[in-house]
């Protein structure tokens, strides 16, 4: 029984994680709206977006007055300007804006 729980569990971890989108590529394009709205593109190819982004390609940060969304965009601001490679990965959700996936997390390669 306990066995069966464990893969159970370890099952359910695996799949959440499969919704969570992926991509790797320089930013073509920033935008900060009038309302505080902060979303970025990126030439890559996209992996496994959830069903509520599945129709477009931009990432959105999820909280830009937090600390670790100023970073975020810093982030992408100098890759950006640099033409640096960057990896973006998502939350899996849809909470900042109906259509595009939060971010998780930003690394510059």
């Amino acid at each position: 029984m306990k066995k069966l729980f464990t893969t159970v569990l370890v099952s359910c971890l695996f799949t959440s994680a499969a919704y969570a989108g992926y991509v790797k590529g320089t930013v073509t394009r920033l935008i900060v709206r009038d309302d505080g709205l902060h979303y970025v593109h990126i030439d890559g190819q996209m992996k496994d977006r959830p069903a509520c982004a599945q129709n477009h390609t931009y990432w959105m940060i999820k909280d830009e007055n937090s600390a670790y969304g100023k970073s975020q965009y810093s982030m992408l601001l100098a890759a950006k300007a640099s033409g640096k490679v960057v990896t973006v990965a998502g939350t899996g959700t849809c909470t900042r804006w109906k259509d595009g996936e939060d971010i998780e997390y930003v690394s510059m390669d």
